[in-house]
């Protein structure tokens, strides 16, 4: 009976060395390895199937014989456990450097023992090889702890990676958050400096100027003092149609028909285009033919220091700043477009009973219509004659008479062609103050 299970226990250690094995296909998981054996044909047929059995009792019995083949197998499993301890050195060093960063006492002297032990693992299969003990028996059970032994490592080599990614995503989630709310900061300071610009009152440049020592250059002072304000103006109402779900693009094809805008913020010209022509339509026409251009000096320079246009516009409503405000706002705004962008009439109706809201829309629209009544002043305070012209539709191209407003180069001046005016040009005398104006993408 003994005699039996020895030599049972032995052909079962040669089986296990014989036949070759595989890995499952499957993912591993924490069930263990599947051993897969080769199916074939052969294996399957009754006439075959004994003399596979006599050929492979005769190939053990050679096996158990043949030293030269347990060396081999001896080999094989040594240098498999080899590899496996290498790459568990690799893992311990890993999670050595992950507790390190960020620093953990108690992790790093637990990491740090476990890169000795794989280490003092690594100097005992050494001292092994040298001393020619790498019998590993039996050498099947070897491999399969070895390939066990590896997985585990790159187990935890994946884990440490994944936690250190996550460390990273999280520090980075920070900075972005931290960066998003420095960026909300920092524009709401820039929109408080530019409201505080655009509505500053002061107009400091002219001072101390005299009406008979009035140029050219204190106009177009004035001009880009009061575009200053036009253009913040345009911003907030683009904003408000954009709050208001309005189709910027068809707005703008409304105001231009037939203009192709190669970026979307060219659209915007369209905008300013039309509040400028409704700003400055009959900018040089005067319903007071009595007053003269010193009266005119002197309005100018009282309303370009003023520094509550609302409350003087309460305190004189049918002033003449006060006819020429209403007027203007009656004119751009359309009872529609009003309503749709604030959802009601109160600023009109406000307006038709001579009085002025305080809405922060409304404010930016009287400082640009004070800028604009400055600039008229300044006008009907010249002894020369002030004209304003528009550039019509399709005519070519002047750099003496014209500024592109897109400020991008032209690639034949002579063939470029006017889209619109987005800001009249005017004529001192005999000087001439550029218009500005869309022209029409090549091609």
């Amino acid at each position: 009976m003994d005699t039996t299970v020895k030599s049972r226990s032995k052909l079962s250690k040669t089986l296990n060395k014989v036949l070759p094995f595989k890995k499952s296909t499957k993912s591993f998981s924490n069930k263990g390895f599947c051993l897969q054996f080769p199916h074939d044909n052969k294996f399957k047929t009754r006439d075959t199937d004994t003399e596979s059995h006599k050929s492979f009792g005769s190939f053990s019995k050679n096996l158990l014989e043949d030293p030269s083949l347990r060396n081999k197998a001896a080999m094989e499993a040594f240098v498999a456990k080899l590899f496996a301890t290498i790459s568990s050195l690799k893992a311990a060093y890993a999670e050595l450097q992950a507790a390190q960063f960020p620093y953990n006492g108690e992790a790093v002297q637990c990491a740090d023992q476990g890169v000795v032990d794989e280490l003092k693992a690594i100097s005992e299969l050494k001292r092994n090889f040298v001393k020619k003990q790498i019998d590993s028996s039996p050498a099947h059970v070897t491999l399969l702890l070895a390939e066990m032994q590896e997985q585990q490592s790159l187990m935890k080599m994946y884990e440490i990676t994944m936690n250190k990614m996550e460390r990273e995503i999280k520090t980075k989630s920070f900075e972005v958050t931290r960066l998003t709310k420095q960026l909300v900061e920092l524009d709401s300071t820039n929109k408080s400096m530019e409201t505080q610009l655009n509505s500053s009152c002061c107009f400091p440049i002219l001072d101390n100027v005299k009406l008979s020592d009035l140029t050219l250059t204190n106009f177009t002072d004035v001009l880009h003092y009061a575009l200053r304000s036009l253009r913040s103006f345009v911003k907030l109402l683009v904003r408000d149609m954009i709050n208001a779900h309005w189709d910027i693009d068809a707005a703008a094809k409304a105001i231009e028909p037939n203009v192709i805008f190669p970026k979307d913020s060219y659209k915007c010209f369209a905008i300013e285009s039309y509040v400028t022509r409704v700003m400055f339509e009959g900018f040089n026409e005067t319903d007071d033919i009595n007053e003269d251009r010193f009266q005119w000096f002197n309005r100018f320079k009282k309303m370009k220091s003023t520094t509550t246009t609302i409350q003087l516009l309460k305190e004189n409503p049918r002033s003449a700043i006060g006819k020429f405000t209403r007027a203007k706002y009656m004119r751009l705004v359309h009872p529609k477009m009003e309503a749709s962008l604030y959802g009601n009439l109160s600023q009109r109706k406000t307006l038709n009973a001579w009085q002025f809201p305080e809405t922060a829309f409304f404010c930016a629209f009287t400082e640009m219509s004070r800028r604009v009544w400055v600039l008229m002043c300044l006008v009907r305070s010249f002894d020369k004659e002030v004209s304003v012209f528009q550039v019509r539709k399709g005519c070519r191209f002047s750099e003496v008479y014209m500024e592109n407003v897109t400020n991008e180069a032209l690639n034949d001046v002579r063939e470029a062609r006017v889209a619109f005016t987005v800001v009249p040009g005017f004529k001192i005398g005999e000087a001439v103050v550029q218009s500005q104006v869309y022209v029409s993408p090549a091609g």
